[in-house]
C-alpha cells in the first residue's frame, strides 16, 4: 500500500509563516500539495535557507522521503531524475519519474563516430498522443582500459551532446581521469563493486556525483555496500543487482528486481530504497543473429521496465527496437487517476472555410490524435470539435452516458460554428450512431452524418460519402 503522507504532518514541520515563496497562498495549501506528491518540499525556501529551521528541515526531509529515493543525474536543464517511487504497483497510486533509457558508446570509437552516435541519441524522437518520446542519457563504456582515451571521449561527449552521461568503468584510475574533465556535469559513476568500493566512494564524495553500486546476483552484498555508502553520507545511489538473460536466468533477474523493490516499499528497508538499474545491452555479449539479439534486447527492456527498473542501458538505436519500449514506458507511467485527455473545444485541420464539414469526437487523448491524423490523411480541410467525454473513449463514454447527444449539441453551440458556417454538415463517430436522431432534433439546420466506426476509415469515407453529401448540402 502507498506510504500515507498527511497534510497536517507536513504542515507541523513547515515555517508556518505563509510567506508565499513556494507559490501557494498558505503553508497549509503547500503542505496539502506536498502530501499529494504534487509539490516538492524544496520549494519552501525559508526551510532550506534559514538556519533556525534546521531541526524542522531534517524532520520533514525524513517524513517526505519516498521509499525509493529520487536520484538526479546531470545538471539542469537536461537533468534526469530517476526513482521517487512510493508504491509497489502503479495502480495503487501512480509511478513517478519514467524509466530513463541510456544508449551506449565506447571510448574506442573515433571522434566523429562518437559525435554522430551521440547526436543520433539526442535527436531520436517520435510523437505519440501529443507527447514527444525521447531517449535520456548516453552511457560511455571504457573498452580501451586507457584513462586518457576514456577522459578524451567523455570530454568529446560533454562538448557535443547535452544529455547526461553514465561513465562505465570498474577502474577508479580510469574513472577519476574522466571525472576531472566532466565531474562538474554530475555524471552517474558506474560502478562500485566489492573490489573497488573504497576508491569509488572517495570519487563520489569528491566530485559529488551519483554512483551505481553493482553486485551481480548477490543481493546481500548489494545491500551491504549500499549501507556502507549511506553511513559515509552518500545517498545518491543507484543499485545494479545484475541483468542475466541466458536460458532461464531472466526469471531470476526479474525475481531479484522484485525482491529489492518489495523490500524497499513494503518492508521500508532504507538500505535498498534506491533506483534500480538494468542493462538489456548484455544480450550483445551473446553469439547469434543480429535481428534476434535486437528483438531480445527490446523485450527484456520492456519486461524489466515493468518489473521496477528505473534506469536501463541499451545498445540498439533502431526505431523498431526502441518504439515498443518508449510506447510501453508512456503507458506504464501514465497517471491512472487522470485519464489522458485534451482540452475540449474546436480545432482547425488544414484551412477550413465556411463550407467545410465538422467532425466531432470525445476528449480521450488517443482518440483525438488518431482522429486528427486520419482527417489530415484524408486531405480534407475540416473542423474537429472535441466534446468533454471525461477522458474516456467514445464507445465507453456513450455506453456509460458520459457522452450524450446533449453534450455533443452543447459542444457545437459553444464552438461558434453555428453562426460561422454556411453549410452545416456534422460527422459523428460510428460508435455514437445511436445519438444521431436525437442530435438532429437538438441541432436544427444541421445535417448529421454517421461516420465510420473506426477513424482509420475516414479517408475512404470522405471520398465515397462525405464529398457527395457536401455537394448536395
Amino acid at each position: 500500500m502507498p506510504k500515507i503522507l498527511r497534510p497536517l504532518d507536513v504542515y507541523k514541520l513547515l515555517p508556518q509563516t505563509n510567506c508565499g515563496q513556494c507559490g501557494e497562498s498558505s503553508c497549509m495549501a503547500f503542505a496539502a500539495k506536498v502530501a499529494d506528491r504534487a509539490a516538492d518540499i524544496r520549494q519552501c525556501k525559508p526551510l532550506f535557507e534559514d538556519p533556525k529551521y534546521k531541526s524542522k528541515l531534517q524532520a520533514v526531509l525524513e517524513l517526505v522521503r519516498p521509499p525509493v529515493k529520487d536520484v538526479a543525474i546531470g545538471v539542469p536543464p537536461n537533468q534526469v531524475v530517476v526513482g521517487n517511487k512510493v508504491v509497489m504497483y502503479r495502480h495503487e497510486l501512480t509511478w513517478y519519474n519514467p524509466t530513463a533509457i541510456a544508449i551506449d558508446v565506447t571510448d574506442e570509437m573515433d571522434e566523429q563516430s562518437l559525435i554522430n552516435r551521440a547526436k543520433a541519441v539526442e535527436s531520436f524522437v517520435f510523437e505519440r498522443i501529443g507527447q514527444p518520446l525521447r531517449l535520456n542519457l548516453i552511457a560511455l563504456r571504457c573498452t580501451s582500459d586507457s584513462p586518457e582515451k576514456f577522459a578524451k571521449a567523455a570530454d568529446v561527449l560533454s562538448k557535443n551532446a547535452s544529455l547526461p552521461l553514465v561513465l562505465c568503468s570498474y577502474s577508479p584510475d580510469v574513472m577519476e581521469e574522466a571525472l576531472t574533465v566532466v565531474g562538474d556535469k554530475r555524471p552517474l559513476i558506474y560502478a562500485a563493486t566489492k573490489d573497488n568500493w573504497k576508491e569509488m566512494l572517495d570519487l563520489a564524495s569528491k566530485y559529488k556525483c551519483p554512483i551505481a553500486i553493482s553486485a551481480p546476483g548477490n543481493l546481500d552484498m548489494l545491500k551491504s555496500l549500499a549501507s556502507t555508502f549511506i553511513s559515509a553520507g552518500i545517498e545518491d545511489i543507484v543499485l545494479d543487482p545484475g541483468t542475466f538473460v541466458r536460458g532461464g536466468s531472466l526469471a531470476e533477474t526479474v525475481n531479484m528486481f522484485t525482491m529489492l523493490r518489495r523490500a524497499a516499499i513494503e518492508k521500508e528497508d532504507k538500505a535498498v530504497g534506491f533506483p534500480l538499474m538494468a542493462v538489456p545491452a548484455v544480450v550483445w555479449m551473446e553469439e547469434g543473429d543480429e535481428v534476434e539479439r535486437k528483438m531480445k534486447e527490446s523485450y527484456i527492456a520492456s519486461i524489466l521496465m515493468t518489473r521496477f527498473a528505473d534506469l536501463m542501458i541499451m545498445h540498439s538505436l533502431d526505431m523498431w527496437v526502441l518504439m515498443p519500449i518508449l510506447v510501453w514506458r508512456q503507458n506504464v507511467y501514465t497517471d491512472p487517476r487522470v485519464p489522458p485527455s485534451v482540452k475540449p473545444g474546436v480545432y482547425e485541420i488544414g484551412k477550413p472555410t465556411d463550407t467545410s464539414p465538422v467532425f466531432i469526437t470525445g476528449n480521450f487523448a488517443l482518440t483525438y490524435f488518431l482522429v486528427k491524423g486520419d482527417i489530415e490523411n484524408s486531405k480534407m480541410d475540416a473542423y474537429l470539435v472535441v466534446a468533454d467525454s471525461e477522458g474516456i473513449s467514445v464507445e465507453s463514454s456513450v455506453a456509460g452516458r458520459r457522452l450524450t447527444a446533449e453534450k455533443f449539441a452543447e459542444a457545437i453551440k459553444s464552438s461558434g460554428l453555428d453562426q460561422k458556417l454556411k453549410k452545416k454538415v456534422l460527422v459523428i463517430p460510428g460508435r455514437a450512431a445511436r445519438l444521431s436522431g436525437e442530435l438532429e432534433e437538438l441541432l436544427p439546420g444541421w445535417k448529421v452524418l454517421v461516420g465510420p466506426r473506426d477513424s482509420s476509415g475516414i479517408p475512404e469515407y470522405v471520398e465515397r460519402i462525405l464529398k457527395k453529401e457536401l455537394e448536395s448540402a
